[in-house]
């Protein structure tokens, strides 16, 4: 077996038999990876707080033939605030469930890992409305995982100058001579796409640093909405729990 350490953050874990656990990591030098910890579950574990979802830092593990075992770790933030936090924690829930469906192993998730770290963090921030924070992680995680939304030029003529709307079953803004018969066309202000733009097009350090009006929020997470309900063929269990919290 080779021993080797890998960075990232805890994602999932199922119980395996009376005391294992099986922790699905998303790392930033293999991707998305499966790892055993044996005894994860016994009173008094060393492994018992670092195979905890939230839990992001270094882990040492075994590579076997077909199947990796955690030996130890160095854990460099538990997220301890969205534990406290219902309703931050079942953003977190999701938000990890989602990036556990675009990661794939032996993938460089590097810029996925970043994403969901700094969208942990910005959970905390009080000043950017947890609202806010779901729309620009959704749009940059379908943006990394290649089904980002045509948003700069007319999807069909590429004319980037005349007037535009929005179409889910284009995949993004349709010009006003390209309409035709496009029935789901939705025209959005201006701040919008604008905002649609800057997610899509910036740095992961750089998108947690503005707000927006609550007409253009409504608008976003309305599009937003509708582009995921086409474009991800899943349906995650965190997001309906989610559903029920922030309606409390």
């Amino acid at each position: 077996m080779n021993q080797i350490t890998v960075t990232g953050m805890v994602l999932a874990v199922t119980p395996v038999g009376e005391y294992d656990r099986r922790v699905v990591i998303l790392t930033k030098e293999r991707g998305k990876i499966a790892v055993f910890a044996r005894g994860a579950r016994k009173p008094g574990s060393a492994l018992v707080g670092m195979t905890t979802p939230f839990s992001f830092g270094r882990f040492s593990i075994y590579e076997g033939r077909t199947s990796y075992t955690l030996m130890s770790a160095s854990i460099s933030n538990y997220f301890s605030e969205l534990r406290t936090d219902m309703e931050g924690a079942y953003y977190g829930f999701y938000f990890m469930d989602l990036a556990n469906y675009y990661a794939r192993e032996g993938n460089d998730e590097t810029e996925l890992l970043k994403l969901l770290y700094q969208t942990l963090r910005a959970l905390a921030n009080e000043r950017i409305h947890n609202r806010l924070v779901r729309c620009i992680y959704e749009l940059k995680c379908v943006s990394i995982g290649g089904e980002a939304p045509q948003v700069f030029e007319c999807i069909k003529c590429a004319d980037k100058e005349r007037d535009k709307v929005f179409s889910v079953k284009k995949g993004g803004v349709v010009c006003v001579e390209c309409l035709a018969d496009k029935t789901d066309g939705v025209r959005l202000l201006p701040s919008t796409l604008y905002t649609m733009q800057y997610i899509i097009s910036s740095k992961v350090e750089r998108l947690y640093n503005f707000v927006v009006t609550e007409e253009v929020l409504e608008e976003l997470e309305d599009i937003v909405r509708k582009y995921l309900d086409v474009y991800v063929e899943k349906e995650f269990k965190s997001l309906e729990i989610l559903k029920t919290v922030s309606a409390i």
